[in-house]
Parts: structure tokens; sequence; C-alpha cells
């Protein structure tokens, strides 16, 4: 006999309450899985130096609107009295910016096992950004945590209190550090950029706010991987930044009152990377150097076609670039990027008869061909240039290594499978290199086109990720890890 119940209808309700409950539980996935991303206490994994791994997807920064650039301010009560150091640590790679000391001070190698003479330690919040020094001041951009703030520390350069603070709310998730850029200092005038693109401009002393550009919202600037990495430079009495936006690739904006004196087309679209502008001196003309994600560019810093493009090329285009350009023996810029970028040499070259410049790539080589460097910017110096060779940089990775100038592919030395340094940042400084390891110890070397000639070393910090670059004034040597700055006194007594 048939069974009649297989005939029958299903009652009408079980595919209703079935959806629900599958809706339900999406919508409880989604919500736990949003509130997890946005608990950053939960990411508990240490940061590994140098297993960074591929660039992360766009949207891992988080453009969030802002409060008034400028707004948070707060003054110490009892400030420390003012230093008597005048000497300065300007911005991006020092005076010169080349990273290398012109101080004529006799300097501490750690020979004879001595420890160092730690003058004073800050905590910061966590990231890489690292001080400018000027007239016994310290300027720090920092992240703080807490407030949701980006906030520029003033600090004694003698003691390390802090003299002034002036930032603005902002939101920045933890993406490998947050804060990552130097300030620019005048005596008159401090400009920083924050990780979210934001410029800031005070007044050096008194830390009254000048100016603000949210280059975001201003010039449509597309925020980097691993937030912003460029550090403003101010030239006389301009600050020069590189929005990399559809308005403008580079800006000139007086020091100030903020007005915008001029602006360089982005006739490519090419969008912001890490690197930082860098002034150089081509057949008697100063030009602002920019290395974009899309090419290289040179712009006028003089002359009334000041802001004007004097040559590009696209031949060097890579999608994380943080390295800046190097300009090599009068006529020539060398450049290098990580992730299997390698590197390339470029000659700049004038015709006097149309008064043009023009742009050729000489050479460009592979990752394991010639000396590159993932993160720091090359040194250059008596014909040598310098870096910690990247992670894809095989049989040398993570060594400090200097090769011809001329010829990047002849290697002089390396410092071999025992002294590794990861991303650490590196100077030259009386006649010596001064290394630091991304976990914490200090090499010093001397200068050599032979060999590597290690004299000391000694471990300043306990952290990782020691990846902001140095700053040293009147032998006073600052340095941080990811989470703590300190002041190094290398002087001799």
């Amino acid at each position: 006999m048939q069974n009649d119940n297989n005939n029958l209808p299903l009652p009408t309700g079980r595919p209703w309450f079935w959806s629900v409950f599958i809706f339900a539980n999406i919508v409880w996935i989604v919500v736990l899985f949003w509130w997890f991303l946005d608990k950053p206490v939960f990411e508990i994994t240490e940061r590994i130096p140098g297993t960074d791994g591929e660039p992360l997807d766009a949207s891992a920064a988080d453009v969030s609107s802002s409060s008034t650039i400028g707004s948070i301010f707060y003054a110490s009560d009892d400030p420390p009295p003012p230093s008597s150091v005048k000497t300065s640590w300007p911005h991006f790679r020092g005076i010169g910016v080349d990273n290398i000391s012109v101080e004529n001070i006799p300097l501490r190698d750690f020979a004879d096992g001595s420890s160092p003479t730690v003058l004073w330690a800050i905590d910061l919040g966590e990231g890489h950004a690292a001080p400018a020094v000027h007239n016994g001041r310290v300027y720090v951009l920092d992240y703080d945590e807490e407030a949701e703030a980006d906030i520029l520390r003033c600090l004694s350069l003698d003691t390390g209190e802090e003299i002034w603070r002036r930032g603005y709310n902002v939101k920045v998730r933890r993406n490998h550090g947050m804060s990552r850029t130097i300030p620019a200092v005048t005596d008159s005038a401090v400009v920083t950029i924050g990780p979210q693109c934001h410029v800031m401009a005070v007044h050096a002393v008194s830390g009254d706010f000048l100016w603000g550009i949210d280059l975001v919202r201003e010039y449509g600037t597309e925020v980097p991987l691993w937030y912003t990495g460029q550090c403003p430079f101010i030239d006389d009495t301009v600050a020069v930044i590189a929005p990399a936006g559809p308005q403008a690739l580079l800006i000139g904006v007086h020091k100030m009152t903020g007005e915008v004196l001029w602006e360089t087309p982005n006739r490519h679209n090419w969008r912001m990377s890490h690197s930082s502008v860098i002034p150089m001196e081509f057949y008697g003309r100063r030009i602002y150097v920019y290395v974009a994600i899309g090419g290289i560019v040179g712009v006028a810093a003089d002359g009334e076609d000041r802001g004007s493009i004097l040559f590009e090329t696209s031949d060097f285009n890579n999608s994380v670039v943080a390295p800046s350009p190097v300009p090599i023996s009068g006529d020539r810029i060398f450049m290098t990027a990580g992730y299997g970028a390698g590197s390339a040499m470029f000659r700049i070259n004038y015709n006097q008869g149309d008064d043009k410049f023009s742009i050729t790539m000489t050479d460009r080589f592979g990752v394991r061909d010639a000396l590159a460097s993932e993160q720091q910017t090359p040194l250059y110096y008596n014909n040598l240039l310098c870096a910690v060779l990247p992670k894809d940089a095989g049989a040398h990775r993570d060594q400090f290594v200097c090769a011809d100038a001329l010829d990047p592919t002849t290697i002089r030395w390396t410092s071999g499978q025992d002294e590794l340094f990861g991303l650490g940042p590196f100077i030259i400084a009386n006649d010596k290199f001064y290394i630091l390891s991304d976990d914490g110890i200090l090499t010093v070397a001397s200068i050599s086109d032979r060999r590597f000639e290690k004299r000391g070393s000694v471990r300043i910090s306990n952290g990782v990720d020691a990846w902001g670059p140095m700053a040293l004034v009147e032998g006073r040597l600052l340095l941080r890890d990811s989470r703590r700055m300190f002041c190094i006194d290398l002087r001799y007594y």
C-alpha cells in the first residue's frame, strides 16, 4: 500500500523558519567579525623583523574623518630650561639630506666593551616616526592610542622632558606601526605629515598652530600602504610636500602662512609612495626629485619656473617604494626599492641649446645582482654606496654592504653572516658607520673600501622593529624601537 504521506505538502512554516535562522546567523557572524577587527587588543602576534610579507590591500588604511588639525594643545607648567645645544638635525637625513654628520666631535665606538650612557628614554605610541632636532629641542610625531590623536611632541634635548604637544584627533589602526615620518623644523616653524596624510605646521618655539592641510580631502591623495612614510622638507620659507593626488603631484606651501605658492601637475596620475622629496643640484639648477608610485619626477626648485616639471620617467615603477633617491657623482641618481624591485641607475641630461633636462635609465639591476635596500635610503660616501640588503637578496640578505657607487654590481664587502641588521637604520659620523639592527643592537664600523671593520657594538634596546632613522646632534644620538626612544651620549669625556 502506498504511503500517502510522501505526497503531502511540506509545512509552510519550515522554509520561512530556516530562512530566518540562516539570515540571523549571517548577521551575527558579520557583527562578530566587524567587532573583532575594531578591537586592536586582540592583535597579539608580535611583529617579527624581516617577515613583513607582501603588501596589504589598500583597504587596510582606515581613512576616517578627523577633528580640526591642531586643535589639541598642552604646554608644560614647568618647562625645562633652554638647552645650550644650537646645532641641528632639522629633517629627514640631516642637514645635508644624506645621513652624514659633519660635526667634528670624537665619538665612542664601544671597542673597549663599555656600556652606553643613556641620557634619557621615553615611551612612544607604536610606530617608527623618528625625531628632528633644532636649537636644543627634539620634535617627534607620535600617535596617542588612548586619545586616538596624532601628536607632535616637543622635548628638551638635555632631559627628554616634554615642553609642549600639539595635535588632532584621527583614528589609526595598527598596521605594522602607525606614525613613521620625521618633522621638518626651522627657527620659526615645524611641519609634520601624519599617518593619514594630515599636514600640520606649528611655531617651533611656542607650539602655536599655523596651518593644516588634509591631503586626502583637499588633494585627493590615496593613503599609502602602511600609512604615510613621506617626510616633509622645508626649503627656506617653503614646505615641499608631495600629495600625488589628481590635482597636484608636488606643492610648495609657505611655512608660516599656509599659502600654496605653486602646484606641480600630476600628468600621469601617479600616487604617493613612502619615499620623500629630496633636493638635488644638476647643471647649476636646484631640483626636487620625488619617486612616486608610477615613476620619478624632477621639479624646478628655483627660478621663475619653480614647481614646473624638468624631467620625468616611468622606467622605475613599483607598487611599494620606501627608500628615497640618492644623487651620485654629479649627474646620476641611484634608486632602489623592496619586494623584488632591485635597483636602477639614472643619468640626468641637460641640453644647453634649448635649456631642457631629461632623464635616462642607464642600468637596471636585479635584487641579487647589485646593492639594493627595502626600507632605508642608501648612503653615498667616498665613491661607495652602502645599505642593508633586503630579505630577498639571497646569501647576503640583512647584511650591511658597500658597493662601488658607479657600478653597484661590484660589491666591495659585506658585514658577513654574523652581522645581520634586518630593516634597521644607519648613518655616518666621525668617519665611522653607526648601524642599528632592528632588534636594538648598535654596531660601529670603520669606513673602508676593502672590508667590513667592526669596532664595537652594544645593545641599546630590548624592543622590536627599530626601524626609525637615527639623528645625531653634538654627540647625542637619538634612536628608537617600535615603542621607545632613547638619547645616547656618544661623546668622550
